[in-house]
């Protein structure tokens, strides 16, 4: 049982920050590898900072940003009475981000493989840009963006010091599978310990697995085109 608080609020951080950094990393990889506009390049190393970036200086940037005090957390605290900080969805925001660029390189990458060809017979055919989206540019790239997607919900699963720093590691309340591990050693259980870093490398192992599998099938269709 005590292995399975923390699993169960890993897994529930790790869908929520997949779902957001799917969201927001597949709309801004399409205008970047669609648009050209002045300091895309700097636009694009920007949002790729949080995958070289330490967690804690990224932990810190959100504090900073999100904190009682913070630039934007102060209004919200202000306005509601609310605050990020010390709560699993100040968790979901740290691990969101820390996994963004994952889903975010590997679908700008898809897009920019995708045939404009095919999108401006979409267009001369009466499709909106929404409809080409959605009908031509998505389907093509989609198993790329997938396996992005699972890159990025392992690494959600074992964010650890970005997390540290915004949520805290209250056990049962943001207490993560990774922040646990570091609670058990610390404590000396190892039982404990080895029983949960198990659980996070299985379904680790699980991800990448599918993921690849994902790429080859991908690879396979290209090939035979």
């Amino acid at each position: 049982m005590t292995a399975l608080i923390p699993l169960w609020l890993t897994l529930k951080v790790a869908s929520l920050a997949t779902f957001s950094a799917v969201l927001f990393g597949v709309a801004l990889a399409f205008v970047i590898a669609r648009k050209r506009f002045f300091g895309r390049e700097w636009l694009d190393a920007a949002l790729t900072l949080p995958l070289v970036m330490p967690p804690t200086v990224l932990g810190y940037y959100l504090i900073v940003i999100i904190g009682r005090n913070g630039i934007i957390g102060r209004g919200i605290y202000e306005t509601f009475g609310v605050t990020l900080m010390f709560t699993w969805p100040g968790a979901v925001l740290a691990a969101a981000i820390v996994s963004f660029p994952l889903v975010f390189k590997a679908a700008r990458a898809a897009f920019e493989d995708v045939d404009h060809n095919l999108e401006k017979a979409a267009r001369t055919l009466g499709l909106s840009e929404l409809g080409v989206f959605l009908r031509v540019s998505f389907p093509l790239a989609w198993r790329s963006i997938m396996a992005g997607r699972m890159l990025a919900f392992a690494r959600a699963m074992g964010e650890f010091g970005a997390t540290l720093m915004v949520a805290g590691n209250l056990p049962g309340k943001t207490q993560t599978l990774s922040l646990a591990v570091y609670d058990a050693v610390q404590a000396g259980n190892d039982g404990l310990a080895a029983l949960l870093v198990l659980i996070t490398s299985g379904v680790c192992l699980i991800v990448l697995v599918f993921s690849g599998k994902i790429l080859k099938t991908n690879y396979l269709r290209e090939v035979d085109r």
